[in-house]
């Protein structure tokens, strides 16, 4: 059974720290075509990382996206399904790092884009999927976020374009925009933004009662905000009052666009 083998395949790397294809299929007594397309639904769940040759556990990468144990990962999933609802297909957008990104990129698996990103977390999600034509920035890879900065990605990102780039922020000020708590990454999202003819920002609404050090762009750069039904009504009219769209999307229904 699927299931079973899920969990099995999720005790081995727990206790072994990671393994390889081969070894897996050898403890399961199953092909290695079959212990490929099981990671490869484990990690589209955020439940695996994909390693050379093989994989571990998600929750042993600190401050890994995909972690299990993050208690707003419900809100972040609508919010992913959401997001994915505004991607036209055919389409080539950007996708900046962070846990609610990574669940929009799970979520177009299935579609026809071209995706270009500097986060590693998302390529790994969206890597051999037969749709995407996938565009990965070069850089050097930030702790934690695992995504790629420095001159290489800037440098990669100015010979190219997208339709709408779908980015995360830390904290949400009703005065002066949105923020980061990374403040290294503040020069590759602006430069991500600066590719992209429109830009939406994917954030739960905890990110309204949040303060981060880092300033990355105000309203007037981004077209639409993704949100949850958390949201206070008031948050979602300061942030039309200045000509923001806010999508509020909610557990279990359908997003709804304001």
């Amino acid at each position: 059974m699927p299931h079973a083998r899920d969990e099995l395949v999720m005790d081995v790397l727990r206790s072994s720290g990671g393994t390889s294809v081969a070894e897996l299929a050898e403890v399961l007594d199953v092909g290695e075509a079959t212990v490929r397309r099981t990671l490869q639904r484990l990690a589209r769940e955020g439940r695996v990382v994909r390693t050379y040759g093989g994989a571990a556990a998600a929750e042993s990468f600190p401050g890994h996206a995909g972690g299990r144990h993050d208690p707003l990962l419900p809100q972040k999933r609508a919010i992913g399904l959401a997001a994915a609802a505004l991607v036209e297909d055919g389409s080539t957008i950007a996708l900046s790092s962070g846990s609610t990104i990574l669940e929009l990129g799970r979520r177009l698996r299935d579609r026809n884009l071209t995706v270009i990103t500097n986060a590693l977390d998302v390529a790994n999600v969206l890597l051999d999927a037969p749709g995407i034509e996938l565009v990965v920035l070069g850089g050097v890879v930030l702790p934690g976020m695992h995504s790629l900065r420095g001159h290489l990605a800037e440098e990669a990102m100015r010979d190219l374009r997208a339709d709408t780039v779908f980015m995360g922020a830390s904290a949400i000020d009703l005065e002066r925009g949105f923020l980061t708590e990374h403040i290294r990454e503040i020069a590759v999202d602006r430069a991500l933004r600066t590719m992209a003819r429109e830009a939406v920002v994917l954030a739960d609404a905890s990110k309204f009662d949040t303060v981060a050090p880092g300033f990355m762009f105000g309203f007037e750069q981004v077209g639409t905000l993704v949100t949850d039904g958390r949201v206070r009504p008031d948050h979602v009219e300061a942030l039309e009052a200045r000509g923001t769209r806010v999508v509020v999307a909610k557990e279990g229904v359908q997003a709804q666009a304001r």
